[in-house]
């Protein structure tokens, strides 16, 4: 990297509130945003949709009729997740931002997100699933902490207490 030039910082985001925690976790403790000159990361928020087809796999007989409404609902929440992550950056005045929407598998596309921009740490939220939850649905934060050729932060949200 260049003497002056900004390491690259990737956050993964969903519709989830872990994610959305997160990304202000992030910006609160990690960037500066009364003086973006003087923050040491260029920041890239990626959020990636389900392909139509990946999310009615299971669906069985009829469910290519049922694809054009579920890739459009996609759409809309990825629309959402996008417009929220604005919001959240510019409440906390970060406006040298990147969001991205990229279609497939979240594990994947965070990891080719790393590699296309280079980046040197990747934010993921924790959904904070047990061990048989994450067996059986897998965990992005672990896929990334093992696959993504970076530094990996995992911000996990406070539990509220009763």
């Amino acid at each position: 990297m260049a003497t002056g030039e900004k390491q690259v910082m990737v956050v993964g985001i969903d519709d989830s509130a872990h994610s959305l925690y997160a990304l202000e976790w992030t910006l609160d403790h990690l960037l500066v945003p009364t003086s973006p000159v003087n923050s040491p990361f260029k920041l890239i928020i990626v959020h990636a949709k389900p392909s139509a087809s990946s999310a009615v796999s299971l669906a069985g007989p009829g469910a290519a009729e049922v694809l054009p409404y579920v890739d459009s609902d996609l759409k809309k929440i990825a629309a959402r997740v996008i417009e929220k992550a604005k919001e959240l950056c510019l409440a906390r005045s970060v406006h040298d931002v990147l969001l991205e929407v990229i279609e497939g598998d979240a594990r994947n596309v965070l990891c080719e997100a790393v590699e296309k921009h280079h980046a040197s740490m990747l934010v993921v939220g924790s959904h904070g699933y047990g061990a048989i939850k994450r067996a059986v649905l897998g965990s992005v934060s672990d896929y990334c902490a093992h696959h993504a050729h970076c530094t990996v932060m995992i911000v996990k949200k406070p539990k509220t207490k009763h």
